[in-house]
């Protein structure tokens, strides 16, 4: 997907960049690849895979929910800032929170946000289940997101601790999402969220199956979860 594709792909769901947008996601890919060199944040590196694979999919959650009517976002895991940077960048209102357990991609996280003026982000370095504990941060976004972190029953656990009653937790799979949902039934009960809507999709030009789950936060959340670090992925509640 060249920029050209990138840029008419968004204009079909309704997304129109301006010039400075655009140029926002080139320096994105330009300092993806730099640091990439320093440290490994992602496989892909050639530029139209990252405007296909990396921009264009961490985007994609916003063609199924209204994100003008979102005004805090968390993102948990976010690697090289996805999917929150992309959406960040065509949403420039939303007051974005990335938290991530590697200090190297916080100081990439924290280098790019600057170098794109952005403003109202916030990135912090610690596990998502000691973060789910802080007062700071638990129950209080609109809406928490995380791109192929994890299996959707440890996902949860780690997300809907941070979300706001009545405020939404959206999962972005791969082609496993229907198993995953599955799983994860027992989970979504006790934490206190419920699906509200999956969608899937294919990639253009590609075609690699994808899914979307948006949940809704119908009750606080059981003051012990998330549970300490690696609980949740050694055993799931099931």
């Amino acid at each position: 997907m060249n920029e050209e594709q990138f840029v008419q792909a968004l204009k079909e769901q309704g997304i129109e960049l301006s010039e400075g947008q655009l140029k926002q996601f080139h320096t994105y890919f330009e300092l993806l690849v730099e640091w990439n060199e320093k440290m490994n944040l992602t496989a892909i590196t050639d530029q139209p895979s990252v405007y296909l694979k990396h921009f264009y999919d961490s985007i994609s959650a916003t063609f199924y929910m209204d994100f003008n009517k979102v005004q805090s976002i968390c993102d948990v895991g976010a690697g090289a800032g996805f999917p929150s940077i992309p959406i960040k960048i065509c949403f420039p209102h939303l007051k974005v929170t990335i938290v991530d357990s590697l200090n190297k991609r916080i100081q990439f996280l924290t280098h790019l946000s600057e170098q794109l003026h952005l403003d109202h982000v916030e990135f912090v370095h610690s596990r998502a289940e000691d973060f789910g504990q802080n007062p700071k941060y638990r129950e209080q976004f609109d809406l928490v997101t995380a791109r192929a972190v994890a299996r959707l029953s440890v996902l949860s656990e780690l997300c809907i601790p941070l979300v706001k009653t009545n405020g939404h937790f959206v999962a972005m799979k791969a082609a496993s999402g229907d198993e995953e949902m599955k799983d994860a039934k027992k989970a979504l009960t006790v934490l206190g969220a419920k699906l509200i809507d999956s969608y899937s999709f294919l990639l253009p030009i590609e075609d690699s199956e994808r899914s979307i789950f948006i949940f809704n936060k119908t009750k606080n959340t059981p003051k012990k979860y998330p549970r300490k670090p690696g609980v949740p992925n050694k055993s799931p509640i099931q």
